[in-house]
């Protein structure tokens, strides 16, 4: 067994409402960054977990995701490295 760092990027879905979203944008207006079109709030886990390959691991944190990590009628997630940690 090998232990794996993995890194997800979990995110509101295009189309769905996100408030802090939209504050965050607002913010960015009134501070002068007018080119900001949007800005979407979400969050970044890195977890570590044995496995016996790189693919393992990245398919257990899927399934993480699918499972509990991610609300799968509102959020996509995206597994953005699996490194031996």
């Amino acid at each position: 067994m090998t232990r794996y760092r993995v890194a997800i990027h979990i995110e509101p879905r295009r189309g769905i409402l996100d408030p802090q979203g939209k504050a965050v944008a607002g913010a960015l207006h009134s501070l002068g960054f007018g080119d900001v079109v949007d800005v979407r709030v979400g969050r970044y886990l890195v977890l570590d977990t044995d496995a016996p390959d790189a693919e393992t691991a990245r398919a257990a944190a899927a399934r993480m995701c699918e499972q509990l990590l991610a609300n799968p009628v509102t959020e996509d997630f995206h597994i953005a490295t699996v490194e031996p940690a």
